[in-house]
């Protein structure tokens, strides 16, 4: 029996997981993402009763139910960075007992369904629209320190990728990653756009944005945008969802992202005022979660 090490498996002196603050009682079978610790309320003003309210640094949590499902609501804060640490804390609270830190006999898996915002990377992409990532492409390294990586990555999508970008090697290798299919089609009705999404590891130059810095490559997201593998194409840039698609297939989790897009990178517009779609959305996701 796989033991873990109080210096791998950080436990608080409350029995609750080191940062996420959540104890096992307190985790749903389905769980809800989202980055803004302000939107956890949001989403939990829904449930028809509470059980517990925990917050630590970004991570806010609030489990709950809502129309007898019972649901736990996490915000992850910004980038994949993040979502290592709460998709470890969420699997090991689901699968690791932290009394005697052994993995538990029998698996349990966790249903995760990310709600953000994306900025739209073709043109047709209309602003208050809401899409599901099929395929989540993640520039930021993260999925490659784990063993097993290439079992869950579409590695002909990622080779096609990488020679039409010309990507730098200097870069940390893109990975191609599926989310849960089961998900997507329970999530995603007639309401939703699909497509393929790019997790970038920043909001500025790796998504192309230009400030005072200068690009290495001004002309990326032009070959983004035109980038076509059979009958994909590259559809948005977020921050979160190749990490959850990732770590959750390795993990043996079912997972998925939905996205309201803000903004179209393609035709320079933007839209601030998105609250009103991200409370539809909510309801969309908890109603069908």
């Amino acid at each position: 029996m796989k033991y873990f090490a109080p210096s791998e498996l950080l436990i608080n002196d409350d029995g609750s997981i080191f940062h996420l603050h959540l104890k096992p009682e307190h985790l749903a079978d389905k769980i809800i993402l989202v980055g803004d610790p302000g939107r956890v309320e949001k989403v939990a003003a829904h449930f028809d009763s509470k059980e517990c309210s925990v917050s630590n640094r970004e991570f806010n949590c609030i489990t709950g139910t809502y129309q007898n499902k019972r649901i736990t609501v996490v915000s992850t804060g910004i980038g994949t960075d993040n979502i290592d640490i709460v998709m470890n804390e969420l699997d090991a609270l689901a699968n690791i007992d932290l009394k005697n830190r052994t993995e538990k006999a029998d698996f349990r898996q966790l249903t995760i369904v990310r709600i953000g915002t994306s900025g739209g990377m073709q043109p047709e992409i209309p602003l208050g629209s809401f899409l599901i990532s099929e395929k989540s492409i993640g520039i930021d390294g993260l999925l490659s320190f784990y063993a097993r990586r290439d079992e869950v990555c579409d590695l002909d999508f990622e080779k096609a990728f990488k020679k039409h970008t010309k990507w730098n090697p200097q870069l940390a290798s893109p990975y191609v990653v599926d989310n849960d299919m089961e998900l997507i089609e329970r999530i995603g009705k007639d309401d939703m756009l699909k497509g393929v999404t790019i997790s970038a590891n920043g909001f500025y130059g790796p998504q192309g944005r230009v400030l005072r810095l200068d690009l290495h490559d001004s002309h990326l997201n032009d070959k983004i945008e035109s980038f076509r593998y059979k009958d994909y194409k590259i559809t948005n840039f977020e921050m979160e969802s190749s990490a959850i698609a990732g770590l959750s297939k390795l993990m043996g989790h079912k997972a998925m992202t939905v996205c309201c897009i803000i903004a179209n990178r393609r035709v320079e517009s933007a839209n601030t005022n998105y609250q009103p779609h991200i409370e539809k959305l909510i309801q969309t996701v908890l109603d069908r979660i």
